[in-house]
C-alpha cells in the first residue's frame, strides 16, 4: 500500500490524481502532517509526501530504522515538477515509485542512487535474496574494477559489468555458504521441497524435518521457491506451517498427477492413504530437475513412527526470451514496457539498424548480437539458444514483433524449456494510419507484397479476397528495387472492385524525422513513387477524403445517416 500525505490544497489535488490512477494501491492520510507521516510510515510499504524535501527529512528522521524494512519515501514539490526518491530507493522501491509518480503527474523523476545514475542494476534490486558485501561489490562495479561472476546455478540475470576474474565476486548459488570478503551471494529460487505428512503431524516435526534436510544437504533456505504436496494435504497444519516458516507458497498436485511420476523410493503407505506411491519425491520432481535429497523421514524424540517425509529437487534455471516490438521508429512511440525489457536483458539480439536505434537504452554489460538484413531465422535461433543457456534475452523487431517480424520465427524455434514474453509495439500500419487520419476505422487487413517467404499465388489470392470483401488494405513491403511488379498487380485487383477515386494513403518512414505522407487515389497512385520504407493504405468503398484526411466510417449505416 502507498500512503499519500499532503499539507496544502495543491498537494491534496495532486494526491487525488495519484489515488484516482491507483485506487487499489493508495491510502490517504489526513490530520496534522507529523501524525500523518508517522502513521503512513508505520502502516504502508511506500509513502508519497507532497511536502518540501527538508520538511520530510525532519519528519521521517526519527522513524528510520533499517533500510531492509523501512518503506520507500518519495517527495513531490508543491508545483508537482519533481518526484524525488528520498529514502529506500532500492529495497523500498522508491526509485521505481518516483518514476511512476512522475509519469502520472507529468513530473520529472529525481533518482540519485549511484547505480541508477550510471545504469548498473543494484545488486539488491534483482529480485533475489542477497547476502555479503553488497556495498563493496557495488562500489567496485561503479568504479569499473574487475568483478567476477561465479554462477554455480544458471539463472537469468540482468546485465552486470562482470567477467571471469576479479578481486570482487558476484556468486550465484543455492548452497549454504557464507559470502567471503569482497563477495556478494545471490540466492536464486532454484529449490523445490516436496513434503508428505500423516494426519495431525506436529508442525514442529514437519518444520524440523524440512530445515534439517536442507541444512544437512548444505542448501540455503533462501533458495527454496516453494513447498509441494498432494492436494489431500493442502490444509495439513504442519505442512502449512513449514511453508509459512520459509515464506514460500504451498503448491499441491492431485494424487493422479503424482502417481505418474517415476520415483526412486515408492511406498505402499501413501498409496493406501492418499492414492499415490509417492508424495514428497513426486511432488518435488514435478518441478523438473535434479533430485538432491531423496525421500527422508522425520525422527521423533519419543521413538514413535515418523509422521513426515520430504525430498528436495534443484530445478534448472529457465532462460527468459522477451520478443520486443520497438515501434515504427520514433523514440516516444517506444513503450515503457519495451524500454524496461531492454534494460532487463543481459543479451540483445537484433538487426543491426534496429540495435542502433536503442543502443543508448542498454545497460552496461549487455552483450549485443547483431546481424544484417536477411538473417531473421538465424537471429531467432540465436535468441532461443541464448535463452536455453539460462540468459535473459531480448529479441527486437520494428513495429510490433508479432507482425511481419521476429516473434513468429522465434516461437517456432522455442519449446517449453524457456519462458517467453511478448512485448507489443506500435505497428507501421497504425503509425501510418494516424498520419493519414482514420483509414482503419472499420474492418481492415494487412498484406505483405514480398514474395520472399510467401509464393505470389498465395499473396494474390489474399489480395483478391480482401478486394471482394471490401476491406481496407494496408500493404507492407510494397516495392523494392528488384521487385516492382507486385504493387501494380495488387492495385489492379483492387481496382476491379473499387472506384478509381478510392482514397489511397502513402506514408514513408512513419513517425521518423524524415516522415512524408500524401493522399492520392487508386487511379492516380504511381507505384514507382513507393519503396520498402513506405506503407500504402487503400480505402474501401466507404472511405472518403474529408478536409484532407483519409476517413473510413465506423459503419455503413453511420455513413448513410450522416449524409
Amino acid at each position: 500500500m502507498i500512503g499519500i500525505v499532503s499539507a496544502t490544497a495543491a498537494g491534496a489535488a495532486a494526491g487525488a490524481r495519484l489515488a484516482a490512477a491507483w485506487p487499489q494501491r493508495t491510502r490517504g492520510y489526513g490530520g496534522p502532517v507529523a501524525d500523518a507521516v508517522r502513521a503512513a510510515f508505520a502502516e504502508c510499504e511506500q509513502v508519497v509526501c507532497f511536502l518540501a524535501t527538508g520538511a520530510v527529512v525532519r519528519l521521517i528522521a526519527p522513524l528510520l530504522g533499517d533500510k531492509r524494512t523501512d518503506p520507500g519515501v518519495v517527495c513531490v514539490d508543491e508545483a508537482g515538477r519533481f518526484a524525488v526518491s528520498l529514502v529506500g530507493g532500492h529495497r523500498g522501491g522508491a526509485n521505481d515509485l518516483a518514476r511512476e509518480v512522475a509519469e502520472v503527474l507529468g513530473a520529472e523523476p529525481v533518482v540519485t542512487t549511484a547505480t541508477d545514475a550510471v545504469g548498473v542494476p543494484g545488486l539488491d534490486t534483482l529480485g533475489l535474496p542477497v547476502e555479503g558485501d553488497v556495498a563493496g561489490v557495488t562500489r567496485a562495479l561503479l568504479d569499473g574494477a574487475p568483478v567476477a561472476l561465479r554462477a554455480e546455478v544458471a539463472w537469468p540475470l540482468p546485465p552486470l559489468p562482470v567477467g571471469a576474474a576479479g578481486q570482487y565476486t558476484v556468486r550465484v548459488t543455492d548452497r549454504l555458504v557464507e559470502g567471503a570478503a569482497r563477495e556478494v551471494v545471490l540466492r536464486p529460487p532454484s529449490l523445490v521441497v516436496g513434503v508428505g505428512a500423516s494426519r495431525g503431524a506436529p508442525a514442529e516435526e514437519v518444520v524440523g524435518l524440512v530445515e534439517g534436510a536442507l541444512a544437512e544437504a548444505g542448501l540455503s533456505p533462501a533458495s527454496v521457491a516453494r513447498l509441494a504436496t498432494v492436494a489431500a494435504k493442502a490444509e495439513e497444519p504442519g505442512i502449512v506451517a513449514a511453508a509459512e516458516r520459509l515464506g514460500v507458497p504451498l503448491v499441491t498436485y492431485s494424487a493422479e498427477e503424482l502417481a505418474e511420476v517415476a520415483v526412486p523410493h515408492p511406498s505402499d503407505a501413501p498409496l493406501a492413504a492418499v492414492g499415490t506411491p509417492s508424495v514428497a519425491e513426486a511432488a518435488a520432481l514435478l518441478a523438473g530437475g535434479e533430485l538432491l535429497v531423496p525421500k527422508r523421514k522425520s525422527v521423533r524424540s519419543d521413538g514413535r513412527p515418523a509422521m513426515a517425509t520430504c525430498a528436495v529437487v534443484r530445478r534448472p534455471g529457465r532462460g527468459r526470451l522477451a520478443v520486443v516490438g520497438l515501434g515504427p521508429g520514433a523514440r516516444d512511440l517506444l513503450t515503457p514496457r519495451a524500454a524496461a525489457e531492454l534494460r532487463r536483458a543481459s543479451v540483445l539480439v537484433g538487426l543491426d539498424q534496429y540495435v542502433d536505434q536503442i543502443r543508448d537504452l542498454l545497460r552496461p554489460g549487455t552483450r549485443v548480437l547483431e546481424s544484417g538484413l536477411g538473417a531473421e531465422e538465424e537471429r531467432a535461433r540465436t535468441a532461443v539458444e541464448e535463452a536455453r543457456r539460462g540468459h535473459a534475452v531480448a529479441l527486437i523487431g520494428s513495429g510490433d514483433a508479432g507482425v511481419y517480424a521476429m516473434a513468429s520465427p522465434a516461437l517456432a524455434e522455442a519449446s517449453d524449456d524457456i519462458d517467453v514474453v511478448g512485448v507489443p509495439g506500435v505497428t507501421a500500419a497504425l503509425a501510418a494510419g494516424a498520419v493519414l487520419g482514420a483509414p482503419l476505422g472499420h474492418d481492415h487487413v494487412s498484406i505483405s507484397l514480398s514474395d520472399l517467404h510467401t509464393p505470389w499465388e498465395v499473396i494474390e489470392r489474399r489480395v483478391r479476397a480482401a478486394a471482394e470483401a471490401d476491406l481496407v488494405v494496408t500493404f507492407y513491403n510494397p516495392r523494392s528495387r528488384g521487385r516492382g511488379w507486385q504493387l501494380p498487380k495488387a492495385l489492379g485487383i483492387l481496382a476491379e472492385h473499387r472506384a478509381p477515386t478510392t482514397p489511397v494513403g502513402v506514408v514513408r518512414n512513419a513517425s521518423r524525422a524524415d516522415e512524408s505522407a500524401r493522399l492520392t487515389t487508386l487511379a492516380a497512385l504511381d507505384p514507382a513513387s513507393v519503396d520498402m520504407m513506405t506503407v500504402v493504405t487503400v480505402g474501401n468503398t466507404a472511405t472518403r477524403e474529408i478536409a484532407g484526411r483519409m476517413v473510413t466510417p465506423r459503419g455503413y449505416r453511420w455513413q448513410e445517416s450522416a449524409r
